[in-house]
């Protein structure tokens, strides 16, 4: 089984944000697979599930907003009992350029609420980060993640969603997660 969960906010305001790409991720991943999202109020997550290759996979995008989400991943770990090599957070990253994504099966949570809080009540688990690039000088950083993307990034940031879930689903088929990681640590 394979838990992916795309972090995000949800609402209309926060749609098409620099702190939404793990939602694009976790949508882009569930339309290559012909998966729908449903709300799943146990968990606190709209969740797409399906098999791949035989393998289980739930695509998950929490409902507690982004500083919280570690409560719909510890919900979704207990009740699907997942081990941590099994959960995939997917998540913005302002130390990336925009578009550019890396793959780490554990490490620092840096300035991320979200990974910071699943972190402190789920462990380290491995993260796919997507660079969303660095606040204008003087800008605060809460402002800028929470800013719609400009048109420069639409594109990047939609390729870089369509990579990762490309990635993804190619990583559950076949479990080779040396070449998942070389996949995502390339930015061409």
């Amino acid at each position: 089984m394979l838990l992916v969960v795309g972090l995000g906010n949800i609402g209309a305001r926060y749609e098409g944000t620099y702190h939404n790409v793990g939602f694009s991720v976790a949508d882009a991943l569930a339309e290559r697979l012909g998966l729908s999202f449903r709300e799943n109020a146990g968990i606190r997550a709209f969740e797409a599930e399906g098999n791949v290759s035989g393998k289980k996979i739930r695509i998950l995008k929490p409902t507690t907003y982004m500083n919280l989400s570690g409560e719909c991943v510890k919900s979704a770990i207990a009740k699907y009992k997942a081990e941590p090599k099994e959960v995939l957070v997917v998540l913005d990253d302002v130390d990336l350029a925009v578009g550019v994504t890396r793959f780490r099966e554990k490490g620092s949570a840096g300035t991320h609420n979200g990974l910071r809080n699943i972190t402190a009540l789920c462990g380290e688990l491995p993260r796919l980060r997507v660079g969303i690039g660095k606040p204008h000088p003087g800008e605060d950083l809460a402002e800028y993640v929470l800013h719609k993307v400009n048109k420069e990034s639409a594109s990047l940031l939609s390729k870089a969603a369509e990579k990762a879930a490309a990635g993804i689903e190619k990583y559950l088929a076949d479990g080779d997660v040396e070449a998942f990681t070389r996949e995502m640590n390339t930015n061409a």
